[in-house]
């Protein structure tokens, strides 16, 4: 086994890093943004919840390297673009999000809905201030799912020259360099795990009501 690539190539395995994370972590974002939208949609009523998580639940079972060669001609790009990548990571997180989205919203008690009616709140401000907050917990659960599952497909752009650590894998295995492949590996893991790590912080900080709500239940059952 050749380690001694490792350390040769150090620049290389660090510009394929933060561009393997780029990757994977826009999509995340685009399709939050996308999703909520769609997700309070589907929760208004059961045919539009039926055709939203439906046709979001199809996107998911395309082929990502059939999508990804597609996009060039929807979207005008070229094949090397990497915003072909980034629109089919995006389609993904969409299609992952849109049900978590539904259920987060669809949980909120009706209760505290109707509290909050009554206390003057518009719908919009109920939505962004009482509803998407008490749908935060849920939501971020679905977003870990979509963040590490883009992580992993990042590397199959490599099979059309989109680079990220998936390049680790053609160029390795091309070479037949194993280290090079294992360098890889353990990189796209790691990032996998960084980001589900960093958004599962993120999520209980932005939600300090749930770990007050946790602690409760705690000494309760003590």
């Amino acid at each position: 086994m050749n380690w001694g690539w490792i350390p040769r190539n150090i620049d290389l395995i660090t510009s394929l890093t933060w561009e393997h994370l780029w990757l994977a972590l826009v999509p995340v974002v685009l399709g939050l943004v996308i999703s909520i939208p769609l997700g309070w949609l589907a929760g208004r009523t059961p045919a539009a919840r039926a055709v939203l998580v439906t046709v979001t639940g199809l996107l998911y079972t395309v082929p990502s390297l059939a999508l990804i060669v597609v996009l060039p001609i929807v979207l005008g790009t070229q094949i090397l673009d990497p915003l072909n990548l980034i629109a089919a990571l995006t389609v993904y997180t969409v299609a992952l999000l849109v049900r978590s989205v539904a259920d987060a919203l669809a949980a909120v008690p009706a209760v505290t809905i109707a509290a909050a009616t009554a206390m003057g709140y518009r719908p919009l401000r109920r939505f962004l201030s009482v509803e998407l907050p008490l749908a935060v917990p849920v939501v971020v659960a679905g977003l870990r799912v979509a963040a590490v599952s883009n992580t992993s497909m990042v590397t199959v752009g490599a099979l059309v020259g989109l680079g990220g650590l998936g390049r680790l894998f053609t160029d390795g295995l091309q070479r037949d360099i194993p280290a090079e492949i294992i360098t890889g590996i353990v990189l796209v893991l790691a990032l996998a795990l960084l980001v589900d790590g960093l958004l599962l912080a993120i999520g209980r900080w932005i939600t300090p009501w749930a770990r007050v709500g946790a602690g409760a239940r705690a000494g309760a059952a003590a």
